[in-house]
C-alpha cells in the first residue's frame, strides 16, 4: 500500500464547503481507503490505497460529489512529492506562513506568473505541478488581490500545512 497526501479545494475556507473532517474520515473510509488521518479543518487527509494517484482522486471526487451534491477538487501527491516541493521552495528566505504553494493537476503553463493579475508585491515562481507565491511584501495573503487564473482549479497550503503532511505521509 502506497500513502497518499490528499487536498481538497474549497473546504471550509471563507464559510462555504462546510465539511467536518470526522465526516471526510469516514467517507474515505467508506471509499475504501485505510489508516485514513486528517489535518486542521481546511481538507487535508493523509491515507493509504493499493490505488495509484488518479484512481484516489476519481474515487474521492465522486465521493465527495454525493456528500456535497456538487463537485469538490481533489489534489493527490505522494509523501515523497511533498518533500520534493519542500525542497524545490524558491523563497526560503520568506517565512513558511507567509508562502503559499498552490497544487495544480497539471504542470503550469510557462506565462502563469506573467499572466497574474493585481500583484502587489507577491513573488511568484513555478514548480513542477504547484505555483509558489511569497505573501511576505504585500501585506499577507490577507491583504493581497492577487489573481492567478492558472490557479483557478487548484488548491492553496502554506508551507507550514505542506510540512506537517509530509511529515505526516512519512509516519
Amino acid at each position: 500500500m502506497k500513502t497518499w497526501v490528499v487536498l481538497l479545494r474549497a473546504v471550509n475556507v471563507g464559510g462555504t464547503g462546510k465539511l467536518p473532517m470526522a465526516d471526510l474520515r469516514v467517507l474515505c473510509e467508506r471509499a475504501g481507503f485505510a489508516d485514513v488521518r486528517t489535518y486542521i479543518a481546511s481538507g487535508n487527509v493523509v491515507l493509504r490505497s493499493r490505488a495509484d494517484e488518479k484512481q484516489v482522486k476519481a474515487k474521492l471526487e465522486a465521493a465527495l460529489a454525493v456528500y456535497a451534491g456538487k463537485p469538490v477538487g481533489v489534489m493527490v501527491r505522494s509523501g515523497a512529492e511533498l518533500v520534493e516541493v519542500l525542497a524545490a521552495n524558491p523563497f526560503a528566505d520568506a517565512a513558511p506562513n507567509r508562502v503559499v504553494v498552490l497544487f495544480l493537476d497539471e504542470a503550469p503553463a510557462a506565462d502563469a506568473a506573467r499572466t497574474a493579475k493585481h500583484r502587489n508585491g507577491e513573488r511568484i515562481a513555478l514548480g513542477k505541478r504547484e505555483i509558489y507565491v511569497d505573501y511576505s511584501d504585500c501585506g499577507g495573503m490577507g491583504q493581497s488581490k492577487l489573481q492567478l487564473p492558472a490557479a483557478k482549479h487548484g488548491t492553496g497550503r502554506n508551507l507550514n500545512t505542506v510540512a506537517k503532511l509530509a511529515e505526516m505521509a512519512a509516519a
